[in-house]
C-alpha cells in the first residue's frame, strides 16, 4: 500500500463522514415534525418508550443525534428520566438499520435485478435526482430530500473509494497481524470505543469496519469485540451533550453509558467463555458486510433483551452517580440541542413564551390590584425582571433559529413568537408603571376620589377580562376567543376617554386635584396600552392563520363593514359602558 493508497482511503472517509453528516442533518429537518409527533405519544411504557427511540433513530440515521436529543428534552423537562430510558434503549437498536443499508455494497451476482440492489448500480441516478432537486427547486423540504439523497449516494462513495484503497492492505503482512491482534476481545473493545469516539458515530464506525472487511482479513472473532466497544464509544456524544444541562440530563447520558458498558461487559464475558469451551469456527471466517451488520443488530437486540426489564435499576445507577445537592435545576432554559430540530427547538420556545405570558398576567393583574389594596411590590419587580429576562432569552434563541435554514412554516412560526414576546415583556413594563403610580400616590399623600375608584374598578374588571381571552386564546391557539380580543379592546380605548372627560369635569368642581389627576392619567394610560398589546397578540394570531403578518393594516380590515365585530363590540359596550351612562 503506497501513499497514494492512503490518500485515497482519507478520501474515503471524508466523503463517507461527510455524506453521513449532511444526511442525517436532512433527514432530522425532514422528520423534524414527527419527531414531535413521536415525544407527544410517549408514556411510561418501556414498549411504547422503546419503539419511540428506534422509530427516531431510523428517521434521523443517528442514534448519537437521537440521544442527544433525548438528553435535550430530559434537560428541558419534555420528557422523564424514566421515559428516557426505555428510548436509548431503542435508539441502539435503531442505529443498526444503517449497517443493513451499507451491507448493500457486498451483494454480487450477474442477475439484473439483484445486481441493481447494489448501491453502486443505483446511487448516480439518486445523486443526479438529488442534485436537481437541490440546485432547481426553491422549497426548503425539497432541497432536504435533495440533500438526503446527495447525502447517501457521497457516503455511498466514499464507502466503495474506502473498500478500493485498502484492498491492497489484504497481502500486507501488518494489516493480517493488526486483525489477529484485535481476536483478543479486550483489545477489539477498546479499539471499537476509542474510533466511534473519535469520530463520534457508531453507525460510521461500523460502516467503517464494513469496508476494512472488504478485504477479506477481518475475521468474525475480531468484528465481534469491535462492534461491541462501538456501543461504548458511542456514548462519549451524549456524556459531552449533558455538560452544562441540569442533573436529571447528565443522569440521562449515564444511563446511556451504564447500558452500553454493562451490556458490553456481560456479553463480552459471555462470548469470551464460550469462545474458550467451544471454540466455534465460524469465529475464524472473514466477516462480510452482511454478517457485520447482523452481528452489530443481534447484540444489540441482546442488550435490550438483557436491560429492558432493568430500567430502574439503570436509573437508580444514575442517581447514585448525579446526587441531588442545594442547588436547584431550573427546566425554563432553551436548549441549544434543539436548534437543529426546528419543530421542537419551536416547541419549546412556544411553552417558554406560555410561561412568559402567564408571569405578565401575574403581574399586570397584581398590579391592579395594588392600586386600591397592599402593595405586592416585590412580586411585580421580581416578575417584571423575569419577564425581561424571558424576552431576551427568547428573541436571542428564536434569532439564532432563524439564521438557520428551517422550512417557511417553522420561520413563519418563529415570527410570530418573536412578535408575541415583545408585547407579553410591554404588559409586564406597564404592571411595574402601575406600581410606581401607586407608590407615587403614597408618598405624596394623595388619593383616587371615590367616583375614580368606581371607574378604576370598573375599567380594571375589562383589562382582566381581556388578559385573561389573550392568554387563554394563545395558549389554546383558539382563533374564535383571539377574534374576542379587539372589540374588548376598543371598549377599553372608550372606557379610557370617558374616564378622563369626567376626570375634567371633577377638576372643573374642585374635587380632584391636578396632581392627582397627573397620575390618574398615567394609570388610564397603562391600563389602555396593556390592553392594545392584548390586541396585537390576538391580531397576530389571527394573521398567522391567514398566513399573513400586518397587524395594523388588518385590524383597521377586520374592524371595518364586520358584522362579526360589531356585534361583539356592543356585547362588550354593554357590559361595562352602559354601567357608566346609568350612573350619569
Amino acid at each position: 500500500m503506497d501513499i497514494f493508497h492512503i490518500f485515497e482511503m482519507i478520501g474515503g472517509l471524508s466523503l463517507f463522514l461527510f455524506g453521513m453528516s449532511i444526511m442525517g442533518q436532512a433527514l432530522e429537518r425532514k422528520a423534524g415534525g414527527k419527531l414531535g409527533t413521536f415525544l407527544q405519544k410517549l408514556t411510561t411504557g418501556k414498549t411504547t418508550g422503546f419503539l419511540t427511540g428506534l422509530g427516531v433513530t431510523a428517521l434521523i440515521q443517528s442514534s448519537s443525534a437521537a440521544t442527544v436529543m433525548v438528553v435535550g428534552f430530559v434537560n428541558s423537562g419534555l420528557m422523564t428520566l424514566k421515559q428516557a430510558i426505555h428510548v436509548i434503549m431503542g435508539a441502539n437498536v435503531g442505529t443498526t438499520i444503517t449497517a443493513w443499508i451499507l451491507s448493500l455494497a457486498g451483494i454480487e451476482s450477474s442477475n439484473f435485478f439483484v445486481k441493481l440492489c447494489k448501491p453502486s448500480s443505483f446511487t448516480p441516478i439518486l445523486a443526479m435526482i438529488g442534485i436537481i432537486f437541490y440546485l432547481f427547486t426553491k422549497n426548503n423540504k425539497k432541497k432536504d430530500t435533495g440533500l438526503i439523497l446527495l447525502g447517501f449516494a457521497t457516503l455511498m462513495f466514499g464507502m466503495e473509494t474506502m473498500a478500493d484503497a485498502v484492498s491492497t492492505l489484504k497481502d500486507v503482512p501488518e494489516f493480517q497481524e493488526l486483525f489477529l491482534l484485535f481476536k483478543n476481545p479486550i483489545l477489539g473493545v477498546i479499539a471499537g470505543a476509542i474510533l466511534t469516539a473519535i469520530i463520534q458515530s457508531s453507525s460510521a464506525s461500523v460502516g467503517i469496519l464494513q469496508s476494512l472487511a472488504t478485504t477479506g482479513q477481518v475475521s468474525y472473532g475480531a468484528a465481534i469485540p469491535i462492534i461491541m466497544g462501538q456501543n461504548i464509544g458511542t456514548c462519549v456524544t451524549a456524556i459531552l451533550s449533558s455538560f452544562g444541562a441540569n442533573k436529571n440530563a447528565k443522569r440521562a447520558a449515564m444511563v446511556h453509558l451504564f447500558f452500553n458498558v454493562i451490556g458490553a461487559t456481560v456479553w463480552l464475558t459471555i462470548f469470551v467463555l464460550v469462545t474458550s469451551l467451544y471454540e466455534p469456527t465460524f469465529l475464524n471466517a472473514p466477516a462480510s458486510l452482511f454478517g457485520i451488520a447482523l452481528a452489530h443488530t443481534i447484540f444489540n437486540l441482546l442488550c435490550t433483551l438483557l436491560l429492558l426489564p432493568m430500567g430502574g435499576i439503570l436509573e437508580r445507577l444514575a442517581n447514585a452517580c448525579i446526587q441531588e445537592d442545594e442547588t436547584t435545576d431550573t427546566m425554563e432554559d432553551l436548549d441549544e440541542r434543539f436548534l437543529n430540530t426546528p419543530a421542537i427547538a419551536l416547541e419549546r420556545c412556544r411553552q417558554v413564551v406560555q410561561l412568559l405570558g402567564q408571569i405578565s398576567v401575574e403581574s399586570m393583574k397584581e398590579s391592579m390590584d395594588a392600586i386600591l389594596h397592599d402593595l405586592k411590590e416585590t412580586s411585580i419587580r421580581e416578575k417584571e425582571a423575569l419577564s425581561d429576562r424571558y424576552e431576551d432569552m427568547l428573541g436571542s434563541y428564536l434569532v439564532n433559529l432563524s439564521s438557520r435554514r428551517i422550512d417557511e412554516k417553522s420561520s413563519a412560526d418563529a415570527l410570530v413568537l418573536l412578535k408575541v414576546i415583545g408585547d407579553f415583556e410591554r404588559i409586564a413594563d406597564h404592571s411595574l408603571n402601575l406600581l410606581e403610580s401607586k407608590e407615587e400616590l403614597e408618598e405624596k399623600s394623595l388619593s383616587l376620589t371615590p367616583q375614580a375608584i368606581s371607574e378604576f374598578e370598573l375599567i380594571k374588571a375589562a383589562v382582566t377580562e381581556i388578559l385573561d381571552i389573550t392568554y387563554a386564546a394563545f395558549i389554546n391557539d383558539d382563533m374564535e376567543l383571539a377574534e374576542h380580543v379587539e372589540p374588548l379592546e376598543q371598549v377599553i380605548d372608550h372606557l379610557k376617554n370617558d374616564f378622563r372627560t369626567s376626570h375634567i369635569l371633577r377638576l372643573q368642581h374642585g374635587q380632584c386635584s391636578i396632581e392627582t389627576g397627573f397620575i390618574w392619567s398615567d394609570i388610564l394610560t397603562d391600563l389602555e396600552r396593556a390592553s392594545d398589546h392584548c390586541s396585537n397578540i390576538a391580531a397576530t394570531m389571527i394573521e398567522t392563520s391567514f398566513h399573513q403578518l400586518r397587524l395594523h393594516e388588518s385590524l383597521r380590515e377586520y374592524r371595518k363593514d364586520n358584522a362579526v365585530f360589531m356585534k361583539r363590540f356592543h356585547m362588550y359596550q354593554k357590559k361595562y359602558r352602559s354601567v357608566i351612562k346609568s350612573n350619569m
